[in-house]
């Protein structure tokens, strides 16, 4: 299809063959690096150490590519007490922690992503109810000149039956027998193309990437995120999607996504792997020096960079003298770093924090 040929937004599956030797091969060190990463992430004794320390990050880069820039120091904090956030942009990248979370329980319950969670975990982004957009006007321009580069649906009607025929392809291996790395690049493209809300589609849209991995069992955790590797490659993100448009040929936007999984579970491995070594010091510290060592306090130590009693009070089952004892030993033995928000004491596990906010 040359360039002079108008493009239109059709239905999926896609009418031809693209698995190609080059995609082909692409898939095999895609596959490899993922089944690692699987493997590694099941190492970990309480998943929910990489689901909070992970999702905190990927909050972070996914909202920083819709220029929603907030700090490491501003996020964590806000972990520990949402009353102190100040920075709309904070409460922004907790909103997506939140959508995150939600789609992730979803689909364990469910085992399949449908329309109506696409839906509520937009709504938790943006804490809104606009649903599917229904007024026209809608159009993608190039952020420096203002120039128009793309014209996604304008008729509501057309949006759901669109929406409608994603979930179809989501969730029917009967429609595409294509590899599930190359279908999720395919259902990329479809929702950013279709561009169903009125705000919120990148990052909705790097949600259900993770959430269909995990619908396929390719991975059983959402802990691959592709926003780090989209900030490195932010401009060819945006001219390969445009690409697809101009040209119907989806080979490069197909290798981006696909090179985009393997980078980056093998950088997931390499941090999963820090962090393990780093856990195993801390519990080799506090098995030979604290009689109050348990793996519940281990566990709430690396489940976020920061801490305070009342978490240690919920975790551990002790009271709150017992709780503020604890912390403040391994603050004054220089295991944490202890200060104050507010009326709050809270405790920074700092070699966590260094560790993720390097990434």
């Amino acid at each position: 299809m040359n360039q002079n040929t108008k493009w239109r937004l059709e239905n999926l599956p896609i009418k031809f063959d693209v698995e190609n030797k080059v995609i082909l091969r692409s898939l095999l060190k895609a596959h490899k690096a993922l089944a690692e990463l699987k493997g590694v992430a099941s190492t970990i004794p309480n998943q929910n150490i990489l689901i909070n320390t992970l999702g905190l990050q990927e909050a972070k880069d996914s909202s920083a590519i819709e220029n929603i820039v907030t700090t490491h120091d501003e996020l964590y904090k806000s972990e520990i007490d949402f009353s102190t956030i100040k920075s709309l942009e904070t409460k922004e990248v907790q909103n997506y922690i939140t959508a995150l979370k939600r789609g992730f329980a979803l689909i364990s319950e469910r085992e399949i992503l449908t329309n109506n969670m696409i839906l509520e975990i937009q709504e938790q982004l943006e804490k809104n109810k606009a649903g599917f957009r229904k007024v026209a006007g809608t159009a993608l321009k190039n952020s420096s000149t203002g120039e128009v580069i793309y014209t996604p649906p304008q008729h509501n009607d057309e949006i759901v039956a669109l929406m409608s025929n994603l979930e179809q392809y989501i969730n029917n291996p009967e429609l595409s027998d294509f590899d599930p790395l190359v279908k999720m690049a395919i259902i990329h493209f479809q929702f950013e193309s279709i561009h169903p809300f009125y705000d919120g589609n990148g990052r909705t849209g790097r949600i259900i990437n993770i959430l269909y991995l995990i619908v396929n069992g390719l991975l059983d955790l959402p802990i691959l995120y592709l926003s780090s590797y989209i900030i490195r490659h932010k401009s060819d993100y945006y001219q390969l999607l445009q690409k697809v448009r101009d040209t119907n040929e989806y080979e490069d936007w197909i290798l981006y996504m696909i090179k985009g999984v393997e980078e980056t579970s093998k950088e997931t491995i390499q941090l999963i792997t820090s962090i393990k070594v780093l856990m195993l010091e801390t519990k080799n510290n506090l098995r030979s020096n604290y009689k109050f060592y348990s793996q519940d306090l281990l566990n709430n130590l690396f489940k976020h960079p920061y801490t305070k009693i009342d978490f240690v009070i919920d975790d551990l089952g002790v009271s709150r003298p017992t709780a503020s004892g604890y912390l403040n030993q391994l603050a004054e033995d220089g295991l944490l770093e202890k200060e104050r928000i507010h009326k709050t004491n809270y405790y920074i596990n700092r070699p966590l924090f260094d560790l993720l906010s390097r990434r």
